[in-house]
């Protein structure tokens, strides 16, 4: 199967710790590069991940709060630098350009690349991203300000050949897409060889889920069920709740309950309060609930 991973590079909440750094992922879908939430630090965490930069195109920012998104102009600094060429695709509530823009002009102008802006609706869900392969849908979320996750799906593919039965009945080469899309085979003799013994099932289309800062919505499951991978955000353990309430941020037993009855694949844990020095309390909530739960960690490889 072609890749599909998502590389974590920051996983901290708002307060800066010596542990984490604030939010920002790669998700990698076969061979290109798409980034989710870029905070302060990402363009080191990209150097130490091995990510080449002019392999990013498309950024996606879930909402403006700054360790979301005040990562931006020092990186977009850094492709100029590098001298990027290509577009660079920005993906955000259309409140952010006015004041990227500013920034630049301000810090960093003169780019031989252009930076083009997709505003998007937070309170819709809709595909705003799509390619032969992928689409990229908006998750309305429920925090203090407009915010959206991203659900990243692949394209259901067409069958696999079978080289063994195609070699035994001689099949040209310039069938393969036919069969591919469904057809049968008819030998010299006028057997036909049904599509059911010339293919092999296609490779299940996998999916993640991007859920950023949010309060808990028990109707979340309804827009990513069957996801295979489910990045959750888990602030706080139900130690906190009153603050998860108050700061519109959800709990990992929260997170457990939405991957559960999505029927998620495996949830991922992530944006951490930085009052927990040890996250095993965020992890064994929400494995009480949902078992195959996992922490993201900066550096982690995540197979989709």
């Amino acid at each position: 199967m072609e890749p599909f991973k998502v590389h974590i590079l920051g996983c901290g909440s708002a307060l800066p710790t010596l542990k984490h750094y604030a939010s920002s992922q790669v998700v990698e879908v076969r061979g290109k590069l798409f980034m989710i939430d870029c905070g302060e630090g990402t363009q080191m965490q990209l150097r130490r991940s091995h990510i080449r930069f002019t392999k990013i195109n498309h950024i996606f920012i879930s909402h403006l709060h700054g360790d979301h998104c005040l990562g931006l102009t020092g990186m977009l600094s850094s492709f100029g630098m590098l001298g990027r060429t290509a577009p660079i695709h920005i993906y955000s509530t259309a409140e952010l350009e006015p004041v990227l823009r500013l920034s630049i002009k301000t810090f960093c102008s003169g780019f031989d690349y252009e930076i083009r802006f997709h505003p998007i609706d937070t309170t819709k869900n809709i595909i705003i991203y799509e390619d032969r392969s992928l689409t990229v849908t908006t998750i309305p979320l429920n925090h203090r300000m407009p915010c959206c996750g991203f659900l990243f799906q692949e394209k259901p593919t067409l069958p696999h050949i079978r080289r063994d039965i195609f070699d035994m009945y001689a099949i040209p080469v310039s069938q393969i897409e036919n069969i591919k899309n469904g057809s049968d085979w008819t030998t010299e003799d006028g057997e036909v060889i049904p599509n059911s013994r010339l293919t092999s099932p296609a490779d299940p289309a996998r999916s993640y889920a991007y859920c950023s800062d949010t309060r808990y919505n028990p109707e979340l499951h309804k827009l990513i069920t069957g996801v295979s991978t489910l990045y959750h955000e888990s602030t706080y353990a139900n130690d906190n709740l009153p603050m998860a309430v108050k700061y519109k941020h959800s709990t990992a037993e929260e997170a457990a309950r939405t991957a559960l009855a999505a029927g998620a694949g495996q949830l991922v844990l992530g944006h951490y309060s930085s009052r927990y020095e040890n996250e095993s309390v965020l992890l064994n909530e929400a494995r009480a609930i949902f078992k195959n739960t996992i922490l993201s960690n900066e550096m982690a490889v995540i197979d989709v």
